[in-house]
Protein backbone atom coordinates (compact mmCIF):
# COMPACT_ATOMS: atom_id res chain seq x y z
CA UNK A 1 0.00 0.00 0.00
CA UNK A 2 1.63 3.23 -1.26
CA UNK A 3 1.56 6.47 1.63
CA UNK A 4 -1.18 8.03 -0.42
CA UNK A 5 -3.16 5.01 0.10
CA UNK A 6 -2.42 4.92 3.60
CA UNK A 7 -3.71 8.52 4.11
CA UNK A 8 -6.99 7.88 2.41
CA UNK A 9 -7.26 5.12 4.78
CA UNK A 10 -6.77 6.60 8.06
CA UNK A 11 -7.65 10.15 9.55
CA UNK A 12 -4.40 12.91 9.71
CA UNK A 13 -2.89 12.62 13.45
CA UNK A 14 -4.95 16.05 14.36
CA UNK A 15 -8.14 14.20 13.42
CA UNK A 16 -7.40 11.02 15.69
CA UNK A 17 -6.46 13.26 18.35
CA UNK A 18 -9.34 15.41 18.39
CA UNK A 19 -11.02 12.53 18.49
CA UNK A 20 -9.73 11.61 21.86
CA UNK A 21 -9.62 14.86 23.64
CA UNK A 22 -11.67 17.13 21.72
CA UNK A 23 -14.76 17.15 23.56
CA UNK A 24 -15.46 19.96 25.96
CA UNK A 25 -15.48 18.09 28.66
CA UNK A 26 -12.40 15.89 28.11
CA UNK A 27 -10.33 19.19 27.54
CA UNK A 28 -11.68 20.72 30.83
CA UNK A 29 -10.77 17.89 32.70
CA UNK A 30 -7.86 17.36 31.24
CA UNK A 31 -6.82 21.04 31.60
CA UNK A 32 -8.02 20.65 35.38
CA UNK A 33 -6.12 17.82 36.35
CA UNK A 34 -2.88 19.63 35.53
CA UNK A 35 -2.76 20.99 38.68
CA UNK A 36 -2.51 17.10 40.24
CA UNK A 37 -4.29 14.76 41.40
CA UNK A 38 -7.97 15.73 42.36
CA UNK A 39 -10.61 14.10 43.82
CA UNK A 40 -14.08 13.25 41.69
CA UNK A 41 -16.05 16.19 43.28
CA UNK A 42 -13.17 18.61 43.56
CA UNK A 43 -13.20 18.06 39.18
CA UNK A 44 -16.82 18.19 39.55
CA UNK A 45 -16.74 21.59 41.02
CA UNK A 46 -14.44 22.91 39.14
CA UNK A 47 -15.44 22.00 36.14
CA UNK A 48 -19.11 22.62 36.74
CA UNK A 49 -20.08 18.99 34.86
CA UNK A 50 -22.09 17.25 36.60
CA UNK A 51 -21.97 13.58 37.70
CA UNK A 52 -22.95 11.76 34.83
CA UNK A 53 -21.06 13.74 32.62
CA UNK A 54 -17.99 13.69 34.45
CA UNK A 55 -18.45 10.16 35.33
CA UNK A 56 -18.07 9.14 31.76
CA UNK A 57 -15.80 11.50 30.43
CA UNK A 58 -13.59 10.10 33.27
CA UNK A 59 -14.19 6.71 32.43
CA UNK A 60 -13.26 7.65 28.87
CA UNK A 61 -10.13 9.03 29.75
CA UNK A 62 -9.05 6.36 31.71
CA UNK A 63 -10.07 3.60 28.85
CA UNK A 64 -7.53 6.05 26.38
CA UNK A 65 -4.63 6.15 28.86
CA UNK A 66 -4.83 9.97 29.65
CA UNK A 67 -6.37 9.68 33.75
CA UNK A 68 -5.58 6.56 35.84
CA UNK A 69 -7.73 6.22 38.72
CA UNK A 70 -6.97 5.64 42.61
CA UNK A 71 -9.32 4.38 44.81
CA UNK A 72 -8.82 5.20 48.96
CA UNK A 73 -10.64 2.87 50.77
CA UNK A 74 -10.38 4.47 54.28
CA UNK A 75 -13.25 6.17 55.72
CA UNK A 76 -14.59 8.42 54.18
CA UNK A 77 -14.05 6.16 50.79
CA UNK A 78 -12.63 8.59 48.47
CA UNK A 79 -11.59 8.47 44.44
CA UNK A 80 -8.92 10.43 43.15
CA UNK A 81 -7.79 11.17 39.49
CA UNK A 82 -4.95 12.34 38.27
CA UNK A 83 -2.87 12.42 34.74
CA UNK A 84 -0.90 9.45 33.28
CA UNK A 85 2.05 10.12 31.51
CA UNK A 86 0.37 10.33 28.36
CA UNK A 87 -1.91 13.04 29.86
CA UNK A 88 0.63 14.70 31.22
CA UNK A 89 2.28 15.67 27.61
CA UNK A 90 -0.68 17.60 27.18
CA UNK A 91 0.43 20.17 29.13
CA UNK A 92 2.70 21.96 26.59
CA UNK A 93 -0.30 21.91 24.23
CA UNK A 94 -2.63 23.13 26.34
CA UNK A 95 0.40 26.18 27.31
CA UNK A 96 0.39 26.69 23.42
CA UNK A 97 -3.21 27.03 22.98
CA UNK A 98 -3.39 29.51 26.01
CA UNK A 99 -1.20 31.32 24.01
CA UNK A 100 -2.98 31.29 21.10
CA UNK A 101 -5.84 32.74 21.85
CA UNK A 102 -4.51 35.31 24.59
CA UNK A 103 -3.15 36.73 21.11
CA UNK A 104 -5.86 35.53 18.45
CA UNK A 105 -9.10 35.84 20.58
CA UNK A 106 -8.56 38.47 22.90
CA UNK A 107 -12.07 40.78 22.90
CA UNK A 108 -14.33 38.13 21.56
Amino acid sequence: MSNAEQRLDSPCPVVESMEQIGSKWRLLVLHDLQDGEKRFNEIKRSTDANSRTLSRVLDDLQATGFVERRLEEDAPVATYYSLTEKGRSLCPVFDQIESWAERWLEGL
